[in-house]
């Protein structure tokens, strides 16, 4: 069973100097990451994400960028895109553009 289909699409974040990840573990092994790198208090670049083949075409990447802009929000962090899939999502939907620097 994947985990999206068991419903375990759980991401967790954490933040080591001056780089970040979001990003989703089944069965002990990481799935998926966005990683971002902090430039200053308040601002990041996302500059990478990757998904498990597995989970292609299943809204993951969406999920990760989906909580690092909650996160942003609620952090009162600015954003820069420099991920192509990050960037391109930014650019397809003005609800989520409101964290960008």
């Amino acid at each position: 069973m994947s985990p999206t289909e068991s419903g375990q699409l759980t991401v967790a974040h954490e933040e080591k100097g001056h780089r970040g990840v979001f990003y989703i573990e089944h069965d002990g092994k990481r799935v998926a990451e966005m990683t971002y790198e902090r430039n200053a208090p308040a601002l990041i670049t996302i500059d990478h994400t990757k998904v498990d083949a597995s989970l292609g075409g299943k809204g993951v990447g969406r999920r990760l960028l989906d909580t690092a802009v909650a996160w942003a929000r609620d952090t009162h962090t600015k954003v820069i895109a420099t991920c192509t899939y990050a960037s391109a999502q930014f650019a397809k939907d003005p609800s989520i553009r409101d964290v960008l620097k």
